[in-house]
C-alpha cells in the first residue's frame, strides 16, 4: 500500500506541473536529453516518442554500453515492465508484463522483428539467444498487445533494428572476466552513397559459475543497402549464428543452499535418473536467416515496403529425460503500403497490409545415451501456416490530439504427423480472430503528453505448447484472449532536466496459458481459466546541465514496476488456485543507477531490488528476494581525430549475492532453482577507427 500511495503522490505532483511546463519556452540547454526528440519506429508510427500513444522503451548503443557488452539481460532488467531470465548463460527467458508463464525458457508470447521483418518463427518461438546486441543499433520493446499490426501474441513486441554508420569504420574489441568468459569482436562498415555494407564476427564463451554450464557462440552478421534511384532502394540483411550451451538443471531448496554451483545430480531413489553432467545435457543450434527489403516511394502520398525472409535451424538437445534432434525452415513475406494526407487542420497517415509465415519441422526423440542420440522413440512432423491482414489510420488533430485506431485479423492452422509407433495425423484450425487497438495521445506543450489506449489480444498455443517435451500432442489447448487498458504520462521539465515516462494498466486475460509438469519433469501445458494483470510502471531521470569541461554529465535515474497478477479463476486437478499470485512474478521490482562523466573518465552505477517470487500456482514456495550492485569504471580518449579508444572494467553482483535467476516453474520434486553467477569482474577494450575522408 505505501507503495502505491508513493506513486500516487509523484503523479500528482507531475501533473501539478504540466501548466509549468507547457509554458516553458526556453529551449534545452543538451539535445540528447530530449526524450520528444526520440523516433519511434513501432506501430509504423515515425514519430517523436512525445507523440506515440503507446508504452514503448527504446535501448539505445548508449544504455548497453553502461554494462559489459556480453548481453541484452542487464539493459532489459532495468525497463519496467519488462524481464529477462536467464538459467545458464546462453540459455535465456525473455518476458514483458508477466508473458513468461507460458516458457519454460526461451521466447514464447513475444514477437521478435528483425530489421522489420518476423524473427519469430511460423511456430510461435523465437531464439533470442542467437543474437549478438552489438549487431544492433536500436532497439524498441512495446509493451501490452500488438496485434492491431503484429498479429498473434499478448505479450508484446520487440523491434531489433541495424542501422549502417555514415563513415566508412571498424570496431575491434575484447572483454575477459571471470567464470572464464572471453569475447572478441570485429565490425567493419563501407559505402557510399550509392550503396553501404556492414560486416560483423563475433565469438563469446564462458565457463559459467555452475558445473555443467559452458557457452560458446560465434555469429556472423551482414547488411547492405543500394539506393536504387530517388524512389526506391534495396537492402539485405543475414546472420549465422552456431550456438553451444550446457543446461545444467534446477535444484531443490537443499541442495540450492548446501551448493548453490552444482548441476542436479542423478536421482538414486526409485525410479533412479542420471544427473545433468551424466547426460551431457546440453543445447547446440545452428541458425541461418536472411531478408531482403524493397522501399518505394510512388509519390509525395503513397509509399510501400515488401519483404521476404526463410531461416534454417538445426537444433540437437540431449537431456535428463531424452534427446531431441530436429530441423526447421520458416520462410515468409511481409507488406506495408502507407497514405499520407494533410488538410489545412489536420493530417494523418493510413496504414496496411500483411504478413505471411509457413514453418515446417520434422522432430525425433531418442533416448539418451551419455549424450548421444539412443533408440528412438518418435518421430514427428509438424507445419503451420499463418496469415496476418492488419489497417492503421492515424491523425493529427487540432489541439494536439493525436488518434490511432487500428486492427488485425489473423488466420493460423496447425498440422501434426506422428510416424511412430504407427502413423497418426491431425490439424487444427484457429478460428479467425479480430484484434483491434485505440489509442489517443492529448500533448500539454511542447514537454508532456498524455496517452490512454484499448487493445485485445490473441495467442494461441505455439507448435512447443500442442506438441510439448512431454510428447503427447494436445489438440484442445485453447488461445489465449485478453483485452489491456493503459493509461500514460510522459514528458520533462525543468528545461528537459527531469524527464519521466510513466504508465498504468489493467490487462484482463482468458483462457491463460501456464506449465505444468509431468512426474519425471517433462513440461506440459493447461488453460488456467482468468487471470487478472494490473500494473504500474515508472521511469524517471534528472540531468541538470553541466558547464564544466572536467565534469561534463551527471545523470540520476530510477525505473520501478509493481505487479498485482491475480489468478482470478484456476482449477486444476481440483485444486483451486484461484486468488494466488501468478507464477514467476515479482511483485515489485526497482531499480536505480548513476551515470557520471569526469575528464576522460565514466563511471556506470547500477542497483536493483526484487521481490519475492511465487514459485508454484499453489504459492506454497518462493525464490527469496535479492539485490544487486554492478558498476563499471571507463576511460574514454582518442589516439587521434578519428581513433577513439575505450578501455572499462567492471563488476557485477558486487554484494556477492546467491540468487536464482532463472527459476523452474511448477518443477517436480521442488527443482526450481537455477543459481546465478556470484561476484565477478571483466575487463574490457573497443577501439573504433572511422575515415571521414574516404566517404563520398
Amino acid at each position: 500500500m505505501k507503495t502505491q500511495i508513493s506513486f500516487a503522490v509523484l503523479l500528482l505532483t507531475t501533473l501539478s506541473l504540466f501548466e509549468v511546463s507547457a509554458q516553458d519556452s526556453i529551449p534545452p540547454l543538451d539535445s540528447t536529453r530530449i526524450l520528444q526528440e526520440v523516433l519511434v519506429h513501432g506501430y509504423l508510427y515515425d514519430r517523436p516518442l512525445s507523440e506515440v500513444p503507446a508504452s514503448i522503451a527504446i535501448i539505445t548503443r548508449q544504455d548497453l554500453e553502461r554494462f559489459s557488452n556480453t548481453s541484452i539481460l542487464p539493459v532489459v532488467n532495468t525497463i519496467p515492465g519488462v524481464r529477462m531470465e536467464e538459467r545458464s548463460p546462453g540459455s535465456y527467458r525473455f518476458s514483458i508484463r508477466g508473458s513468461l508463464l507460458r516458457s519454460p525458457f526461451g521466447v514464447r508470447n513475444v514477437k521478435l522483428y528483425w530489421n522489420g521483418l518476423p524473427l519469430t518463427d511460423g511456430g510461435g518461438n523465437t531464439y533470442l539467444n542467437l543474437i549478438d546486441f552489438n549487431a544492433v543499433t536500436s532497439t524498441e520493446i512495446i509493451k501490452g498487445p500488438g496485434g492491431s499490426l503484429y498479429g498473434a501474441g499478448t505479450g508484446g513486441v520487440v523491434l531489433l533494428n541495424k542501422t549502417i554508420g555514415n563513415h566508412p569504420s571498424i570496431s575491434v574489441s575484447s572483454v575477459f572476466g571471470s567464470y572464464g568468459l572471453q569475447r572478441y569482436q570485429f565490425q567493419g562498415e563501407a559505402g557510399n552513397d550509392k550503396v553501404k555494407a556492414s560486416v560483423q564476427y563475433t565469438h563469446q564463451q564462458a565457463d559459467g559459475y555452475r558445473e555443467q554450464t559452458r557457452m560458446r557462440r560465434d555469429a556472423f552478421n551482414g547488411d547492405i543497402t543500394f539506393v536504387l534511384g530517388s524512389k526506391s532502394s534495396l537492402s539485405a540483411t543475414l546472420f549465422y549464428t552456431d550456438l553451444f550451451y550446457q543446461t545444467p538443471g534446477g535444484l531443490t531448496k537443499a541442495q540450492y543452499d548446501d551448493n548453490p554451483t552444482q548441476a542436479r545430480p542423478p536421482k538414486t531413489t526409485p525410479p533412479p535418473q542420471p544427473g545433468a553432467v551424466e547426460t551431457k545435457a546440453a543445447v547446440e543450434n545452428k541458425t541461418g536467416y536472411g531478408g531482403i527489403i524493397y522501399n518505394y516511394d510512388w509519390n509525395d502520398h503513397w509509399t510501400s515496403k515488401t519483404g521476404v525472409y526463410g531461416s534454417v535451424t538445426s537444433f540437437q538437445n540431449p537431456t535428463i529425460r531424452n534427446y531431441e534432434s530436429r530441423d526447421e525452415d520458416n520462410v515468409g513475406a511481409r507488406h506495408e503500403t502507407q497514405y499520407d494526407f494533410n488538410q489545412n487542420s489536420w493530417k494523418g497517415k493510413i496504414t496496411f497490409g500483411g504478413e505471411y509465415q509457413y514453418f515446417f519441422s520434422p522432430v525425433q526423440v531418442y533416448t539418451n545415451s551419455n549424450g548421444d542420440p539412443g533408440n528412438i522413440q518418435s518421430d514427428d512432423e509438424l507445419k503451420s501456416k499463418q496469415l496476418l491482414l492488419f489497417a492503421q489510420a492515424e491523425f493529427e488533430l487540432p489541439r494536439d490530439f493525436f488518434v490511432t485506431i487500428g486492427g488485425s485479423g489473423t488466420y493460423l492452422k496447425y498440422d501434426y504427423l506422428a510416424k511412430l509407433p504407427a502413423p497418426v495425423q491431425q490439424e487444427r484450425k484457429f478460428d479467425p480472430v479480430f484484434s483491434p487497438r485505440v489509442a489517443v495521445l492529448k500533448k500539454f506543450g511542447p514537454n508532456v503528453s498524455v496517452f490512454a489506449s484499448l487493445s485485445k489480444g490473441f495467442s494461441p498455443p505455439s507448435l512447443a505448447e500442442v506438441r510439448p517435451s512431454a510428447g503427447t500432442y494436445n489438440n484442445s489447448l485453447k488461445p489465449e484472449r485478453g483485452i489491456s487498458y493503459e493509461a500514460g504520462l510522459r514528458g520533462g521539465i525543468f528545461r528537459q532536466q527531469v524527464t519521466f515516462d510513466m504508465a498504468v494498466y489493467d490487462f484482463e486475460l482468458d483462457e491463460t496459458i501456464v506449465i505444468q509438469r509431468t512426474a519425471d519433469g517433462a513440461e506440459f501445458f493447461v488453460n488456467a481459466g482468468e487471470t487478472s494483470q494490473r500494473g504500474i510502471e515508472a521511469k524517471v531521470a534528472w540531468s541538470p546541465v553541466m558547464t564544466s569541461k572536467t565534469f561534463s554529465y551527471f545523470k540520476l535515474w530510477s525505473s520501478y514496476t509493481y505487479n498485482h497478477y491475480r489468478f482470478t479463476e484456476y482449477v486444476q486437478d481440483a485444486v483451486d488456485y484461484s486468488g494466488n499470485r501468478l507464477t514467476g512474478i515479482a511483485p515489485t521490482i526497482a531499480v536505480i543507477g548513476v551515470d557520471i562523466s569526469l575528464w576522460k573518465f565514466y563511471i556506470n552505477l547500477t542497483g536493483s531490488y526484487t521481490d519475492a517470487i511465487p514459485l508454484n500456482d499453489a504459492n506454497t514456495e518462493y525464490a527469496s528476494a535479492y539485490t544487486l550492485l554492478g558498476a563499471r569504471l571507463g576511460y574514454k580518449t582518442n589516439l587521434s581525430q578519428t581513433f577513439p579508444l575505450d578501455l572499462f572494467v567492471g563488476m557485477d553482483n558486487a554484494l556477492d549475492e546467491t540468487y536464482s535467476l532463472g527459476n523452474d516453474l511448477n518443477a517436480i520434486g521442488g527443482r526450481y532453482y537455477n543459481a546465478a553467477a556470484g561476484r565477478n569482474v571483466y575487463v574490457g577494450l573497443v577501439v573504433k577507427p572511422f575515415f571521414p575522408a574516404a566517404h563520398k
